[in-house]
């Protein structure tokens, strides 16, 4: 399975052009590409009400491009948006298989000011068939806990693919642990540049998006400051609980003895 972490350096509020340059960095020949976390917008909105400008349905614009370039080259996207559902605003990722058909995530853990922001996540961590496989999301500081990742691997997530924004400089080699822990694959995808549109909160993006492997290492890494895509093929039958030939971690696991 042929997988890419994409790096982009949006500017805030150009969504068409944000749209156009993630887009252009997708690698061809790809079975799936992950995108960040609010890849069309920008992520550091002055309020409700300018977050309300740019939150947009699963028929709005960043939809329906990544559709549309989903069936022309057959990869399958992961891309974070502000999406509107109702009266309500989650920071959501999406799934859009070649086909058209479209998963959905909302973020569980919001960070900082996303929480007097963005409606907290209420759909738990589902897990998708996509590319042959089973395809989980999670989103940015999810990383932090522990049972984000692990729902997913619970679920039959095999490849766990991670839009982000990343500031905090500890996140990419906790998601090594992350894959470790779970014998599962995960893409974390982030941005780079810089926002401060806010006076006194300067977001510094530290990039580093990567692919790790379950053998406790990363794949591929992208620097601090560069965009591009980190690709990476994929062995499927690595993923899996199996350790040893007495060792399975979920037939090993002890939910009556833990207390978290």
């Amino acid at each position: 399975m042929k997988v890419a972490a994409v790096q982009t350096s949006p500017v805030f509020g150009e969504v068409e052009r944000n749209i156009d340059a993630a887009l252009d960095l997708v690698p061809a020949g790809q079975d799936l590409a992950v995108l960040p976390e609010l890849f069309a917008s920008g992520y550091q909105f002055r309020g409700r009400e300018e977050l309300a400008v740019f939150a947009e349905t699963l028929d709005g614009p960043s939809c329906t491009r990544l559709r549309a370039h989903a069936a022309a080259t057959g990869t399958t996207l992961v891309a974070g948006l502000a999406e509107r559902a109702g009266d309500h605003i989650y920071n959501s990722s999406v799934l859009v298989r070649p086909d058209g058909t479209t998963e959905l995530y909302r973020k569980v853990h919001l960070f900082w000011d996303e929480k007097v922001l963005f409606k907290p996540g209420d759909l738990g961590f589902p897990v998708f068939a996509a590319c042959g496989t089973t395809v989980g999301m999670m989103i940015c500081f999810d990383w932090v806990f522990p049972e984000a990742a692990r729902s997913l691997a619970l679920a039959g997530a095999q490849v766990i693919c991670h839009p982000s924004n990343l500031v905090l400089p500890f996140c990419p080699d906790a998601m090594i642990t992350r894959s470790l822990e779970n014998r599962v694959f995960s893409v974390t995808t982030n941005r780079v540049g810089a926002e401060e549109r806010i006076a006194g909160k300067r977001l510094e993006f530290i990039g580093l998006s990567q692919i790790c492997g379950p053998g406790g290492a990363y794949l591929e890494r992208l620097g601090r400051d560069e965009t591009g895509a980190a690709t990476a093929e994929l062995d499927l039958a690595d993923a899996s609980p199996r350790l040893t030939p007495r060792n399975d971690l979920w037939e090993d696991r002890r939910p009556d003895q833990y207390r978290a």
